[in-house]
This record gives C-alpha cells, sequence and structure tokens, in this order.
C-alpha cells in the first residue's frame, strides 16, 4: 500500500494530509503538527502548511497510519485520479460529454465542493461506491435525484428516517421509511413529517437502503440533490457522480460560498414553491424538486445569475445560532449559560478549531426559539460581511473570568451599509485576536487568522 502513496502526484498527498488536519486524524507519531514537531527540529511546525513541505514529508507522514487507513488513503488516491481522468477526457472529447455529466462537473468545480464531499468514510459502517470505467460515465445522462429526513438521536448524531429516490420522469424508485436502530431525542416531526407511531413495525436499516442504492446506482447513474452531501452524510454512502443543485446555479445576492434553499431556489427557477411557510417537509417533493431544477437547467441554462430571497438557507439550519471566535480554552458546555429556551450544543471537533479559536452550533427546537434566544443576548449587533446578523458577547466564567466571542445568525439578510457603519462605534476586528488571558493568565500576543 505504501508503494501506491508513494506513486501519488505531490498535490494528492497533499490534499489527503489536509484531509487528516480537518478530521482530527492521527498517525502513530500524532497528527500533522505533532510528526512535525518531533522529525522536523530545524523549521517544527512553524511551516506546517502541507503545500509548503516536500512530498517525501508528506510521505512519511501518511504512513505513519495504520494499514486500514492506509488503505482508505488509497482510495482518496485512486478517487483523484478519477477525477483528473474525467477532466481529460472532457477536454479531450469534449463533444462526445453529456449535458448532465457537464452539470457534475460543475458541482465538482464549485468553491465548497471540496470542502463537503471529502467523507470520513474510513470510518464503520461506510459504503464507498465507484463510478466506473470514465468513457462510459462520460456519456450516460441518466439520473437519480435523492432526499432524506433525518432525526436527532440521543447520542448526537443524525439519523435517516425516510428516503425517496426519482428518476428523470419523476417516477419512484425508492420510498421507505428507515429504522435508526438507535434511541431519537427528536423527531422533528414539523420538518420530517415522521412521528414515533410512524416508525413503529419499520424493519429497514440503514445497511438495506445502502444495497438499494449500490443497485439502482449501477453504471454510473448520477446522483441527484440539494446540498447533497448532507444526505449523503446521514446515509454513510460515498459516492463522487452527482449534481448538487444548490452548486449548479450563480446567485445575485448571495456570497459565493451561500446556497439557497430549495424551496427559494424552485421560486426563482421553476416559478412554484416545495412548501408553504410552516409546512412539514415531503420527502417525495423534495427529490422531485431537485430532479426538476436540474431539467430546468439542462434547458433553459440560467447561466446569468439568479436574485434569490432573503433568508433563504435550510429550515434545519435555521434551527441553529453559530458560535464563533470561541478561546479553545473554554468548554462547550459553558456557552448554554447565556442562552435562554432549552437548547443543545454540538461538541468541539478538530475541523473546527482555528488557531487558539473554534467554533460549534447551538441547536434549538424551533426557529421560533433560536430568534428569540438570539434577541436576548447582551450584546452590540453587527452585521458580518455577507450580511448575517451577529452579536458580540460576554460569559462571565465561575472562576471569575470574562470570556469575549460571537454569536451569529444563519440567514441571510442586508448587507450592511455606508451609513450604518458610520453609526456604529469600531469593532473588533474578527480576523484579528487582541491580546487577552489565556486559561493560565497568560497574554496571548495578536495573530491573523481565517475570518469566519
Amino acid at each position: 500500500m505504501g508503494e501506491r502513496l508513494a506513486g501519488a502526484e505531490k498535490e494528492v498527498l497533499v490534499e489527503i494530509v489536509r484531509f487528516t488536519q480537518k478530521n482530527g486524524l492521527k498517525g502513530a507519531e500524532g497528527g500533522w503538527k505533532d510528526f512535525l514537531g518531533r522529525n522536523d527540529k530545524k523549521f517544527g511546525v512553524s511551516v506546517s502548511d502541507p503545500k509548503k513541505r516536500t512530498k517525501d514529508v508528506l510521505l512519511a507522514f501518511l504512513l505513519t497510519f495504520s494499514k486500514d487507513f492506509q488503505k482508505y488513503f488509497r482510495k482518496l488516491v485512486r478517487r483523484h485520479t478519477e477525477r483528473r481522468a474525467i477532466e481529460q477526457y472532457m477536454n479531450d472529447f469534449s463533444g462526445k460529454v453529456s449535458p448532465e455529466q457537464k452539470l457534475v462537473q460543475l458541482t465538482t468545480e464549485h468553491i465548497e465542493y471540496r470542502k463537503n464531499y471529502y467523507f470520513p468514510s474510513y470510518q464503520e459502517g461506510w459504503k464507498i461506491m465507484r463510478i466506473g470505467k470514465v468513457s462510459n460515465s462520460m456519456n450516460s445522462g441518466a439520473m437519480l435525484a435523492i432526499d432524506c429526513e433525518m432525526v436527532l438521536c440521543h447520542d448526537g448524531t443524525e439519523a435517516v428516517v425516510r428516503v425517496c429516490v426519482v428518476d428523470n420522469k419523476l417516477e419512484v424508485k425508492l420510498d421507505t421509511l428507515v429504522n435508526p436502530c438507535k434511541a431519537i431525542a427528536d423527531y422533528r416531526t414539523h420538518i420530517t413529517a415522521v412521528s414515533k407511531k410512524d416508525l413503529e413495525g419499520v424493519t429497514c436499516s440503514l445497511v438495506d437502503v445502502q444495497k438499494s442504492l449500490k443497485k439502482i446506482l449501477a453504471k454510473g447513474k448520477i446522483l441527484v440533490g440539494h446540498s447533497l452531501y448532507r444526505d449523503l452524510h446521514a446515509l454513510k454512502f460515498d459516492y463522487s457522480r452527482v449534481v448538487d443543485t444548490a452548486y449548479i446555479f450563480k446567485y445575485a445576492n448571495l456570497p459565493t460560498t451561500a446556497s439557497a434553499s430549495l424551496n427559494s431556489l424552485c421560486k426563482s427557477v421553476c416559478g412554484y414553491s416545495v412548501r408553504e411557510e410552516g409546512e412539514p417537509h415531503n420527502c417525495l417533493k423534495d427529490a422531485e424538486a431537485a430532479m426538476n431544477l436540474v431539467i430546468a437547467k439542462l434547458k433553459s441554462g440560467f447561466d446569468d445569475p439568479i436574485e434569490i430571497a432573503e433568508n433563504c438557507v435550510p429550515e434545519s439550519d435555521q434551527l441553529k445560532l453559530l458560535a464563533h471566535r470561541i478561546p479553545v480554552y473554554l468548554p462547550c458546555k459553558e456557552l448554554l449559560k447565556i442562552f435562554s429556551g432549552n437548547p443543545s450544543i454540538e461538541e468541539k471537533i478538530e475541523s473546527r478549531i482555528r488557531g487558539n479559536f473554534y467554533s460549534t452550533c447551538i441547536l434549538f427546537k424551533d426557529i421560533g426559539e433560536a430568534d428569540k434566544a438570539f434577541e436576548e443576548l447582551d450584546g452590540q449587533e453587527t452585521k458580518d460581511s455577507s450580511g448575517r446578523l451577529q452579536k458580540s458577547v460576554l460569559l462571565k466564567r465561575d472562576n471569575g473570568d470574562v470570556v469575549s466571542f460571537f454569536v451569529r445568525k444563519m440567514v441571510y439578510g442586508s448587507r450592511i451599509t455606508n451609513s450604518e457603519i458610520s453609526k456604529k462605534r469600531p469593532q473588533p476586528i474578527e480576523n484579528e485576536d487582541p491580546k487577552k488571558e489565556d486559561a493560565n493568565g497568560d497574554k496571548q500576543k495578536k495573530q491573523r487568522t481565517s475570518k469566519k
């Protein structure tokens, strides 16, 4: 297996090392920075960008992982090889490439693709499906659209409870309820339209659904969905020949990293609403809507940017507030002290740590509770660069220390105007860390970090 990694190009090894960083993966000598600290006496972690390291150093780090992980890394190498083969084929035989495949390529070129579609499929229960021979895939236009509904489980994870799949004629290929096989904390019936009673006697498991997907996606069919990576993550199904309807349109009034909700996009592109305000999701209708968006794109192009109504983020995101720029020494659970209602919190994970700070989501039962909790926060209200409202808040700890961080709404609003800026007193620059005391009372120096 080491030979296969050694044969990979440097840029592929860079991507794999970054993947280990994002997911907090560690080999026999720890994570990437641990490895550098132990093995490079000259530079140590001061030059931690994998791109600035030699291929030999990258390879040496990856070989510290177990054989099981190296087997997964080999799959990532193969995925990169397939992607490059597809790109080469599209350049050499552009006239033979199906319009549907061009939408697959449009999806993979989106700025958020690599962030969201590199799945932790090394974990137990994941299935990885190859796309088959490149030339056959490029000429095929067969498509299936999928949508899932997920519930919140007591262990903090989300689990699939319903899956629907339709083809490009909107004929139903799969429509089934799924038993999560673990304790459910919140059925989210107002969103999922699934209740405890609905799952009584349901025997279909996630493994059964994975087997069905492998069968219906045979011969390189294209899988369509809106923010499809969320469905694939919940399904634990790693598949690369996808069209994400959130990625194939340009938006005139949203940041490049933002996407419109399925409902908002259907209003703008197809001229109809998938659901009325307050109405729960219909898994089948959502799958049909995703397919209708792709059909509209293929028919009419929609190459010019589309105007999208404000507050267009998915309803599941509207149940959240994002807390960010949180000092790493502050435990997640302490954040709950400042919020009204009865929220839960996502644990601090390695992929959300940036230098001396991390971010996490506060989860509420409904949109009203999330809005109320934000309104009741004591802090100066501003807008981030995308027009989302946020507050700079202070939290007093039991030991008397005061910690500051930001709490941001997930919905988009109007961008802040020059007149609004002039009326506000200067705000701390978010991507600059003012001097503050850490957990040991030591002063921290200013340092640049990525802007949230």
